[in-house]
Order: structure tokens, then C-alpha cells, then sequence
């Protein structure tokens, strides 16, 4: 495993930065677009909770750093969609704090993030799937998107 920082981690820094780099960048704020950060900490939210609910359903890990204790390949629910939907509903997160208090620098971090989770987080956790479910995790992967 490439990363050692656990994403939720990952996240929280960067959401501390979305918010203390705000006098870096111009301010944006109307009523709209504090709507649409309440939307996207709703669907960010209830995407992680549908996630961490499948993976408790078939008992197998949640950890993030340990993809390798995994005992089953969840496909199933919101698995159907998207094959991370915890690192999306953390992505969303992060962009409804850039929403509400620094739309610009929120996006810049929000990208870096996705970029770091992709190569420290998800490439390795599918080298390890690959390893574990070898054909199932194949077909999987080629019927289902990476974020979304």
C-alpha cells in the first residue's frame, strides 16, 4: 500500500485548507450557491453512508489501509455506480465546504485530492482486489466507473 495516511485523514486536511486558504482567493457568496453546498454535503453524506452500510452488510473491512483483509468484493448498491463511493461522498464533501467559504481554492484542492486518493488510495487497493477476486474484480472493473 502506497499511502499511509488514512483518507478520512486526507480529507480533513484538506478541508482545513479549503477553509483557512479563503483570504487567498476572491469571495463568492449568494443564496444559490450556499443551496447547492447544502446539496452537495447531503448527497456527499448519504453516499459515504450507503457505502460504509454495504460494506457492514457483508462483513468486510472498511479500512482503507488494509484492502488486502477484504473478504468480499462488494458490487452491489451504491457499488453499482461507482467502485469508491466513500472517496466520492469525501470528494463531495470537500466540495460543498469550496461552495460555501472558498469556491476557487476549494476546487483546486478538491482536484488535488481526487488526484492523491486516485494514486496513493485507489490504484493500490485495486492492485490488492485484482489479487483477492482476480476475474470477478476484472469484470467488475470494466462494468463500473473508477469515481463516476
Amino acid at each position: 500500500m502506497n499511502n499511509k495516511i488514512p483518507p478520512p485523514i486526507v480529507t480533513l486536511i484538506s478541508g482545513l485548507i479549503i477553509f483557512f486558504s479563503r483570504p487567498l482567493f476572491p469571495e463568492y457568496q449568494s443564496n444559490l450557491i450556499n443551496l447547492f453546498s447544502a446539496i452537495l454535503l447531503f448527497f456527499g453524506l448519504l453516499v459515504f453512508f450507503l457505502a460504509v452500510t454495504s460494506f457492514k452488510k457483508y462483513k468486510t473491512t472498511v479500512n482503507p489501509l488494509q484492502p488486502s483483509k477484504a473478504s468480499h468484493l462488494v458490487i452491489s448498491g451504491i457499488f453499482r455506480f461507482t467502485r469508491n463511493p466513500m472517496y466520492l461522498g469525501m470528494a463531495l464533501i470537500l466540495l460543498s465546504l469550496s461552495f460555501k467559504f472558498n469556491l476557487l481554492g476549494g476546487l483546486i484542492v478538491t482536484l488535488l485530492f481526487v488526484m492523491f486518493i486516485t494514486k496513493y488510495q485507489i490504484i493500490p487497493e485495486e492492485k490488492a482486489m485484482l489479487a483477492l477476486f482476480q476475474d470477478e474484480f476484472e469484470i467488475y472493473k470494466e462494468n463500473t466507473r473508477r469515481w463516476i
